[in-house]
């Protein structure tokens, strides 16, 4: 968990420094690719992901469950607690760095953090309930979905 934890800050960070010298306008084209990257590549290593995470965050989960699926976790409950911890590490660095660049709107950044911690919450309780081949149906499907609304967008 170390190593993983240490890759997760690593990457946040350079992640994090990433999108600040992107271009809006860059980033906006770059979504959908990176949903379809994060919807298609289930088996990249974690400095990857946490890259990933730090630059845009939108499907992290995806690549990190499927990450652990590859590495052999077979217990659903069990990796999202990992992939939780892991996004948790990438996302604190990855807001620190916004936060030394002066990068942050501070009051719809603290509801969004409410509202993502009370999700994160709410959603493990379900996940629990529910079968893990339902979950995992339901990850890619969305990961799908949101890959088509942001091409369409595009």
């Amino acid at each position: 968990m170390i190593a993983l934890v240490s890759i997760s800050l690593g990457g946040g960070l350079v992640g994090a420094l990433l999108l600040l010298w992107t271009p809006e306008t860059t980033f906006a084209r770059l979504i959908p690719w990176l949903l379809l990257g994060a919807t298609l590549l289930f088996a990249v290593g974690q400095f990857a992901i946490a890259i990933y995470g730090g630059y845009f965050g939108g499907g992290i989960g995806i690549l990190m469950l499927g990450m652990m699926t590859v590495a052999g976790y077979t217990d659903v409950n069990q990796t999202n607690g990992i992939k939780t911890l892991l996004s948790g590490c990438l996302n604190a660095v990855a807001v620190v760095t916004f936060a030394i660049a002066h990068e942050i709107v501070w009051r719809p950044a603290v509801l969004m953090a409410v509202a993502a911690i009370a999700g994160g919450y709410a959603g493990g309780a379900i996940a629990r309930r529910v079968d893990p081949s339902r979950v995992r149906a339901l990850v890619i499907v969305i990961g799908v979905a949101m890959t088509v609304y942001f091409f369409r967008k595009a």
